[in-house]
This record gives structure tokens, C-alpha cells and sequence, in this order.
């Protein structure tokens, strides 16, 4: 993580200072100097061709910082960068709601037992769990987990936390170990430059639905409303359309039926007939009342930030209301 977190500061610095603070250097031509931030003789650079890694040493206003190293990123252009960001996240998802339901399953054992019949709780979790659309394997294995000696039950957290450019994030947590949660989420928000938010601070911003995630190329909108207002659904949100999206692009974006708890089996049971694919939420999520829209760099280093917290395994979801 420190290659990575030296990055975030400099990138920490780039967007505060080009947003309106105040700097005492002074100003130099360099390329990468943008509201007088780094002078040619602030920001040195060694770097091999051959080696494709780049050495820097990081000063400001005459205080060294740090000497970081740079790599090429992996994506081969700026397109393919942005579907793979989109299929990676849909992966990725998938992987946080197994891992939500095994702990859930862990928790509901170590209340009332491995029996379904006898443990109200855990029958409740496992219905769930069938819903979603969760492995059979997956609900075993944790059966099985919480019998074992030293496994704790897991507990539900929710830490709230500022971005940049006025956004918002809510992260979701469900842990066995409090003290550990709570010190890789601030040691993250720290190195990717955000701040931790008073509870409450961040929370009024959104409201608690049930969402139906289903991707453009397999129904379209008029469709989805027909299903949506037959069912009981709230909405139908679009996904975001940019000016340089393709074709392709377009096809990895999807639509949210959004819904209230009650009504959501009806509409999985509708869009069932229609035999339409879709993906389910992990029980719940936050969607924002009103969306704040950053500059371009704000939400490179936004989707950075959350793109560490879920890297984190007791998170299991971060919201945002960026735009």
C-alpha cells in the first residue's frame, strides 16, 4: 500500500491546490505545475525506458515528501480501462454479496444453532440467501464455519466518510473483529485522502431500497417499466450515458429497478417470466436522494478511494453520491 499511498498524496495535493488553495511556490513552466503546485526543481525525475518503472522524488514548497515509484497500468487504453472497470465491478460485487451471506449465515448459527428447523434466524437467512441467487456450497461451508472453536458472530457497521469535491460515501461493514474494521477503513479514507465523517453527517443523504440490476443489451426501458409499474417497483433508473461512450461501453451498463422491501420478490418473480437476466443487491442498498457532480479529477481519486475500501474484506458495500 505505500507505493499506492505516495501516489494518492501527490494526487491528494494536485486536486486541493487546483481547486482554489493557496501555494507559496513559485511559479515555473513545468509541465505537470498547475496553479504554481510543483517548480521544475521540485519534482525530479529519473526513469529507465527499458525498465517501464519511473523513480520520483516529491517536494513541496521546498519539503521532500516521499520518492515513489510508478508503473504502466495494465489496460491497454483509455476504452478497455473502462470496460474492464465495468465487468470488474460487477465481479466484484457478486464476491461481496457470498461473502455478506456467509457471514450473515456464521451469525444466525452462533444464535441458534445449524438447524433450520429449530433456528427461525438462520431459516430466515437461508430463504434469503435463495433469492439471491447464493450457491448452495457457499451456505454449507459457513454452516459448518461457525461450529468451529474460536469463530465469533459478525457485526453490522456503518462508518461514514467524505470524499473529494463535496461527495459523500457511506461504507458498510460486517465483522468479527470491531477494533480491526475501524482501523483499515481510517487507515484507507487517510492514505486515499479522504476524511471520516461524524455518524449521522453522511447517512440523512440517502435512503434504504431493494434494487434489480439488469444490463442494457438484455431488455430495454419500456420493457422494464411495463414490469416495474405491474410489480409494484419505485423507479427505473438509466444508466449514466458520457459523450465518448461506444457501443460497447454502452452494453456494460445496466438499469435499477428500485423497489421497496415488500415488492421486491414480485418483481424477481416478473422479470422470471419474462426471462429476462438480471442481478440481485445484497439485501438492501443506499441509493442518494440528490447526486453532487465533481470535476473529472475529483472522481478519479473518489473512485480510488472506494475502489480500496472494497478491497477491504469486512466491507462489504461503500455508496456514494457522486453523479
Amino acid at each position: 500500500m505505500g507505493t499506492h499511498s505516495s501516489m494518492r498524496a501527490v494526487g491528494a495535493i494536485l486536486h486541493r491546490i487546483s481547486n482554489g488553495a493557496s501555494s507559496k511556490c513559485s511559479f515555473n513552466s513545468f509541465a505537470l505545475s498547475k496553479n504554481c503546485l510543483l517548480s521544475g526543481n521540485q519534482f525530479s525525475s529519473a526513469s529507465s525506458t527499458s525498465s517501464w518503472v519511473h523513480l520520483y522524488e516529491v517536494k513541496y514548497c521546498n519539503y521532500q515528501l516521499r520518492t515513489i515509484r510508478t508503473f504502466p497500468p495494465v489496460c491497454m487504453g483509455r476504452r478497455s480501462c473502462k470496460i474492464a472497470g465495468r465487468k470488474g465491478a460487477q465481479d466484484a460485487k457478486k464476491a461481496k454479496l457470498y461473502s455478506r451471506m456467509g457471514k450473515e449465515v456464521i451469525s444466525a448459527v452462533k444464535k441458534g444453532g445449524p438447524s433450520s428447523i429449530s433456528n427461525t434466524v438462520l431459516a430466515a437467512v437461508l430463504e434469503k440467501a435463495k433469492e439471491l441467487d447464493v450457491p448452495k456450497d457457499i451456505l454449507e461451508r459457513n454452516i459448518k464455519r461457525a461450529t468451529e472453536k474460536g469463530q465469533e458472530a459478525y457485526i453490522e457497521k456503518i462508518y461514514e466518510v467524505y470524499g473529494y469535491g463535496g461527495v459523500s460515501m457511506v461504507v458498510e461493514v460486517l465483522t468479527d473483529k470491531i477494533n480491526r474494521s475501524v482501523a483499515s477503513v481510517r487507515e484507507v479514507v487517510k492514505d486515499y485522502g479522504g476524511k471520516m465523517a461524524d455518524p449521522g453527517s453522511v447517512m440523512f443523504k440517502f435512503r434504504r431500497v431493494r434494487v434489480v440490476n439488469i444490463k442494457v443489451t438484455d431488455a430495454d426501458k419500456d420493457q422494464l417499466l411495463a414490469i416495474a409499474l405491474d410489480a409494484g417497483a419505485e423507479d427505473v433508473i438509466e444508466p449514466p450515458v458520457y459523450e465518448d461512450d461506444t457501443d460497447e461501453d454502452r452494453s456494460e451498463s445496466y438499469y435499477k429497478i428500485v423497489s421497496s422491501a415488500e415488492n421486491y420478490p414480485a418483481i424477481l418473480s416478473k422479470l422470471r417470466e419474462e426471462r429476462i437476466m438480471f442481478e440481485t443487491d445484497n439485501g438492501s442498498e443506499l441509493l442518494p436522494i440528490s447526486t453532487i457532480e465533481a470535476d473529472e479529477e475529483a472522481m478519479d481519486l473518489n473512485k480510488e478511494l472506494m475502489s480500496k475500501l472494497l478491497e477491504l474484506d469486512d466491507v462489504d458495500a461503500v455508496y456514494t453520491d457522486q453523479k
